[in-house]
C-alpha cells in the first residue's frame, strides 16, 4: 500500500514600507526595472546591511499565530549560492536560530518560520538569446514557513495553503497574492510503500521500540516541485507527481538524493530541473555584519497585536446559529468579519446582518455608523426590516437613515388604532382568504399580511400586524 508524504515551503513577501536591509521602497509592482535599488540591495562591496525591525516583528507575529515557540535570541546567517539575480552570491537568511519554530496549524506541524531577503527577478525576452536582470525585488523581506511532512494528499495541501493565506491576511503582514508573487510555494513530495501488515509509515521511534528494520519501508526520492502560482496549480502539480511516483515506484525507489522539478501549466506536467542542494552545499555561516537579535521583550508586545484568527471566529459564528456557508463567507475577509462583529454588537440580528451584507450585496460598504443607526431604528420599531432594504441604495451612498427616511417620507405605522381600522377593511375585502385561514391554511395569513402592507405602502409594523390579524380572525 502506498502512502503519500508532502511537506511545504511557503515564501511570503512582507508588506513593509522599506526593504529588509536597506531603505529602498519595498513596493516594486509596476515600477520601471532597477529603479528601486541602492548599493546595499545591489550587493556593492563595502556596504553594510541594517535589519528592518518591522519585518522581524511581522515574522514573530506570524510565528505566534502559528503556535510556534519564540526564542529569546535569534541571528542571521549567510547562505551561499550563485544565481544571476543574486548580486552578492550569497543571501542573508537564517539557519539554526530562526525567529520561530515547532508550531502547528490544525494537525499540520510547522517546523520553522524564518526571515531572509528575496533575490531579484530574471526576465527572458521572447526569442532572445539572453536574459535581463531586474533588482527591484532584491532585498524584499521574505518570510519562509516550512511544514513538517505531515500532509498526505494534494487536496489537504491546498486546504492548508488557503487557511495559511487567510491567517497571513488577518495578521496584515502580507497581501499574500499568489498571482503577484507575494506568496510562493514549493512542495516536497515522496511516496512510500511499507511491507508491514498495517502498511503505514513507520516513525523512527516505532523502529526503535518495535525492532522494525529500515529496509521494510521503501521510498522514492523526495521531489521538490517549483513554479506553482495558484492553489489550483499546487494541487494539480502534486496530483501529477503523486501518480508519476506511484506508477514508476519500482524504478524510482532505487534512486537517492533530492530532485527538483518544475510545474508546467501549459503541459499540466512536472519536468526535471536539477538535483537539490543540501544544507552543506550552501556553506552557511554567521552573518558578520548583523549582531544577534534579542527578541524576548518583543513577544508580549506583539502578542497583543494579534487579532482573533479565522478558526476562533468560525467557532463563535457557528454559536450564533449561522450556517457553515454564511460563516465561511464572512470569515473569508477580515474586513467583512470586523464589520459583521460591529453591527451585531450594536444590536443587529446576525442572520439579518448577513443577509444585508451578502444577499443584498451591501458588503461592508455602508458606513458603519449609518448601519448601526438603521439597526437601532428597526429595533425601536421606527422602520421595518423591509423598509431597511428599501433605503439600502441610499445608505450605500453614505446618507444617514434619518436623512433618507425624512426625504422619502418613510415611517413605520405602529399606531394600534389606525392599524386595526386598516386590518378590518382588509378582512372584509378578502373573506375567501379568511375562510381558508379558519380551515387551517396558514399561508392565508401571509396573504392577508401582504394586503395590509399593500394598503400601508409597506409601512405597517409587521409584528403588530400579525398580532392584530390573528386576534381579529378568532
Amino acid at each position: 500500500m502506498f502512502k503519500t508524504i508532502i511537506g511545504l515551503e511557503i515564501h511570503v513577501q512582507l508588506n513593509t514600507k522599506s526593504k529588509m536591509f536597506c531603505g529602498c521602497d519595498n513596493n516594486a509592482e509596476s515600477k520601471e526595472p532597477n529603479t528601486l535599488v541602492c548599493p546595499v540591495c545591489m550587493g556593492f562591496p563595502g556596504t553594510l546591511p541594517a535589519a528592518n525591525i518591522e519585518a522581524i516583528k511581522k515574522t514573530i507575529k506570524t510565528g505566534i499565530a502559528l503556535n510556534c515557540k519564540i526564542p529569546a535570541e535569534s541571528k542571521f546567517d549567510r547562505k551561499h549560492y550563485f544565481y544571476p539575480d543574486l548580486p552578492k552570491n550569497f543571501q542573508i537568511s537564517q539557519y539554526d536560530m530562526p525567529f520561530a519554530r515547532h508550531g502547528s496549524l490544525g494537525k499540520i506541524r510547522i517546523n520553522r518560520v524564518h526571515l531572509e531577503e528575496d533575490a531579484g527577478k530574471l526576465i527572458h525576452p521572447k526569442g532572445a538569446g539572453y536574459s535581463l536582470v531586474d533588482l527591484n525585488r532584491s532585498g524584499t523581506p521574505l518570510m519562509e514557513i516550512v511544514t513538517e511532512p505531515d500532509i498526505d494528499s494534494p487536496a489537504q495541501a491546498k486546504i492548508f495553503l488557503k487557511e495559511l493565506r487567510l491567517i497571513i491576511r488577518y495578521l496584515g503582514v502580507s497581501d499574500a497574492d499568489m498571482e503577484k508573487g507575494h506568496l510562493r510555494c514549493d512542495a516536497n513530495i515522496s511516496v512510500r510503500k511499507s511491507s508491514l501488515r498495517h502498511s503505514e509509515l513507520v516513525s523512527e521511534s516505532d523502529k526503535i521500540l518495535n525492532q522494525v528494520q529500515d529496509d521494510e519501508v521503501e521510498t522514492t526520492p523526495i521531489i521538490e516541485i517549483k513554479n506553482m502560482n495558484s492553489f489550483r496549480a499546487v494541487e494539480s502539480a502534486l496530483k501529477f507527481e503523486e501518480q508519476r511516483l506511484r506508477q514508476n515506484f519500482a524504478e524510482l525507489k532505487k534512486e537517492k538524493g533530492k530532485k527538483t522539478r518544475a510545474w508546467s501549466e501549459k503541459d499540466k506536467a512536472t519536468k526535471p530541473m536539477r538535483s537539490k542542494e543540501e544544507a552543506s552545499d550552501y556553506r552557511y555561516f554567521l552573518e558578520p555584519d548583523i549582531p544577534p537579535i534579542r527578541i524576548q521583550n518583543l513577544k508580549s508586545q506583539i502578542k497583543k497585536e494579534i487579532p482573533e484568527l479565522p478558526q476562533a471566529r468560525r467557532e463563535r459564528y457557528l454559536k450564533l446559529k449561522l450556517s457553515d456557508k454564511a460563516t465561511e463567507t464572512i470569515v473569508a475577509k477580515r474586513s467583512y468579519a470586523d464589520y459583521f462583529d460591529e453591527a451585531v454588537g450594536a444590536g443587529g440580528e446576525p442572520h439579518k446582518i448577513y443577509d444585508l451584507m451578502i444577499n443584498e450585496k451591501a458588503g461592508a460598504v455602508i458606513p458603519l455608523k449609518n448601519l448601526i443607526a438603521a439597526i437601532k431604528l428597526v429595533k425601536e420599531g421606527a422602520i421595518s426590516q423591509k423598509m431597511l432594504k428599501v433605503i439600502l441604495p441610499e445608505l450605500i451612498k453614505g446618507k444617514s437613515p434619518d436623512e433618507i427616511i425624512k426625504k422619502k417620507g418613510l415611517k413605520q405605522m405602529s399606531d394600534e388604532g389606525e392599524l386595526r381600522m386598516i386590518i378590518e377593511r382588509v378582512i372584509k375585502a378578502n373573506l375567501k382568504a379568511v375562510e381558508s385561514y379558519k380551515k387551517g391554511k396558514s399561508e392565508a395569513l401571509g396573504y392577508l399580511v401582504g394586503q395590509v402592507m399593500r394598503e400601508t405602502k409597506g409601512q405597517a409594523n409587521p409584528e403588530m400586524t400579525n398580532k392584530i390579524l390573528k386576534e381579529m380572525l378568532k
